[in-house]
């Protein structure tokens, strides 16, 4: 419930950031007759299913986006508090969770990862991994520049080989902030994830025909992608790699 609550608040700021709105005002209104909606409107998930998908004074049809991104707050809150348990350490995952979810709604929409909402980010998990931090201070502030550079020269060597720009500067600011959390080795298995996930998307849409072979594709959702299942199941999933491989 607090998930989905937190959600509401997440897509005002995926929404208006970009636009370089204020995230308090106005309050929440239609984006089309631009009424101010009222409590009963606001109710995460449950208003828009009510509705219909649709304005309750203008009936203009309201884009699902608003009620999936509360309902992946929902979802993403539950299982870090159950992944976590009520540890201090819940306090850095409901963070990083929440960034995670701002900038893959952001690229999505708008093929931007906004500066403010990665600054913002990286300032908090600064603080909280201060006193919270079950690896040494060092290994995240290593991790802030290790994850940051990988990604650098891998643009910079798709944009040297494809002759065109081919990774955005928010990509590379997006995993200082995730070194902060998550420390060198699981913020490296994160870079590799991310390529995955991107690229296995990237030849199954060429294949199907969905895009042209030089058509750019939001990367963020992948970053996001892949950075949480390395927080959530990176040991495993080295232990399991390293035991294959040793074996």
């Amino acid at each position: 419930m607090f998930g989905l609550a937190i959600g509401s608040f997440l897509n005002v700021v995926a929404i208006r950031i970009p636009q370089g709105q204020s995230i308090v005002r106005p309050p929440s209104r239609c984006p089309h007759c631009e009424h101010r909606l009222g409590p009963a409107d606001l109710i995460p998930v449950a208003s828009y299913l009510f509705l219909r998908g649709k304005c309750r004074y203008c009936r203009a049809p309201v884009s699902p986006m608003y009620a999936a991104g509360e309902a992946a707050a929902g979802a993403l809150f539950a299982v870090t508090a159950w992944k976590l348990g009520f540890s201090p350490e819940l306090a850095v995952g409901l963070l990083f969770v929440s960034i995670l979810l701002v900038i893959t709604l952001t690229d999505l929409s708008r093929m931007i990862i906004p500066d403010k909402v990665v600054f913002f980010g990286m300032a908090a998990a600064f603080v909280l991994r201060l006193f919270i931090h079950p690896l040494p201070l060092w290994n995240y502030a290593l991790a802030f520049f290790a994850g940051s550079g990988l990604l650098l020269m891998i643009g910079l060597l798709g944009t040297a080989v494809l002759r065109k720009e081919s990774m955005g500067g928010g990509d590379v600011k997006l995993f200082a902030f995730i070194g902060l959390v998550l420390g060198v080795k699981l913020t490296l298995l994160s870079v590799f994830a991310a390529s995955l996930f991107g690229t296995l998307f990237g030849v199954i849409q060429l294949a199907r025909g969905r895009f042209r072979r030089n058509e750019p594709i939001p990367f963020g959702p992948f970053i996001a992608a892949g950075a949480f299942c390395a927080y959530f199941w990176g040991d495993r999933i080295l232990d399991l790699y390293f035991a294959l491989i040793f074996r």
